[in-house]
């Protein structure tokens, strides 16, 4: 079957929602922190040159880069479709070329003729070297776009903080950009001690951070659910953490080729003034915000609250839908979802949070909703008598629901 009869057979099938397959994902720099629900023995299913896999992404339509050895479709979501006793599937990036509009809707498709974001898991035992991620200007001098993210921790997933829970964010007030180029510099020396100059914040769960392009960042080691623009660009400044060496490569990760030496380039990615922010807890660390009264809302069934709120990239919530409730949930905009706690039924579909999962196998705990099914209201049931239903939630640029009093 064609993929454009398929796009339309698997929306008509979830009366505009989508059913979507895991997708799993390896860093060979990093150690995995083992709470995303992989099976034990499929952390390293991949070869030991892959690295641990430690990342879910979730409603993707972007492609992992990690180099030579990358897997075909690595980091491409798939959907699920049942066709005749067969499971079928394909990638979401075809159903939103396929749909459009349709899917997505058409302010999105109008202006970025893409899904323009994705979310994932990052769950590494340790910390991650400070690093940055490109602005737009910069990544499109290698063809990427630049990547905002942010960071909420699920009290779900951290029910241990790994081994250093904490995350450096930018630099101290008044250091100069000759002492981060000196650390730069210094990247093969051994340990550069770009973290000197910078300061570390502890993660709670249920709380989050706001990360904009250009803004040094190494986050901590909680199990971390992180929307994103749809980009995977990246370059670490930390030659050394967790008594790990950094390749050199990815230093230059995301420089020109012919810029590659050139360490006032690396400092040029830098927003400055955001990395020297005397303010940025105030600035950059997100509290949840209910999106409407929390005592009307009980008294509806559900809890909602934004949770990543100061990107104008992308948006999250969480949704609690309570024991034995029959709720329906509408938004403006399309989004993707990932089952937290609980289970029921969403529209059509069963969903259902696992507790373990083998690489490869199939779940009932992520879908993506379309405008148009989002707008129209998604019934919810809860069908535990103790048990929250408790999903997270992640939209696309400019969510006209996001009105923060």
């Amino acid at each position: 079957m064609e993929t454009s009869k398929l796009a339309k057979n698997s929306l008509e099938q979830g009366e505009g929602i989508l059913r979507l397959a895991p997708t799993w994902v390896p860093r060979s720099f990093c150690v995995p922190g083992r709470r995303i629900k992989l099976h034990p023995d499929d952390y390293y299913v991949l070869g030991g040159a892959r690295g641990g896999i430690d990342e879910r992404w979730f409603s993707s339509t972007t492609p992992a880069k990690n180099g030579p050895l990358t897997g075909e479709n690595e980091g491409l979501s798939p959907v699920v479709y049942e066709d005749g006793g067969q499971t079928r599937q394909f990638l979401l990036k075809d159903a939103v070329d396929e749909l459009k509009g349709e899917l997505i809707g058409s302010r999105l498709w109008d202006e970025y003729k893409s899904w323009p974001i994705y979310s994932k898991f990052f769950d590494n035992m340790g910390p991650l070297p400070h690093h940055v991620h490109h602005n737009d200007e910069k990544a499109a001098l290698i063809g990427q776009k630049g990547k905002p993210e942010a960071y909420y921790f699920p009290p779900q997933l951290n029910n241990h903080g790994g081994d250093y829970p904490y995350t450096f964010i930018g630099l101290a007030p008044g250091t100069t950009k000759d002492q981060i180029r000196e650390c730069l510099v210094n990247f093969t020396k051994g340990d550069n001690k770009i973290t000197n100059y910078s300061q570390a914040y502890r993660l709670e769960p249920g709380t989050g951070w706001d990360v904009p392009p250009g803004l040094l960042h190494a986050p901590g080691s909680l199990c971390t659910y992180e929307p994103q623009k749809a980009s995977d660009v990246f370059a670490m400044y930390q030659s050394l953490v967790n008594e790990a060496v950094i390749p050199e490569e990815l230093l230059w990760n995301g420089t020109p080729k012919d810029r590659i030496g050139d360490f006032d380039e690396l400092i040029d990615v830098l927003d400055w003034e955001l990395n020297v922010d005397p303010n940025t807890m105030q600035n950059r660390f997100m509290a949840p915000i209910p999106v409407r009264s929390e005592a009307e809302m009980r008294d509806a069934g559900y809890v909602e609250k934004w949770i990543c709120y100061k990107s104008d990239a992308f948006s999250a919530k969480e949704l609690t839908v309570l024991p034995g409730a029959t709720v329906t949930i509408r938004d403006a905009a399309a989004y993707g979802m990932i089952m937290m706690q609980g289970h029921g039924t969403m529209g059509v579909w069963d969903i259902e949070t696992p507790a373990l999962i083998r690489y490869g196998q199939l779940t009932h705990d992520e879908y993506f909703v379309s405008e148009r099914a989002a707008q129209a209201g998604v019934k919810i049931v809860n069908l535990s008598k103790t048990d929250p239903i408790v999903m997270l939630k992640h939209f696309g640029p400019g969510n006209p629901d996001l009105v923060l009093a």
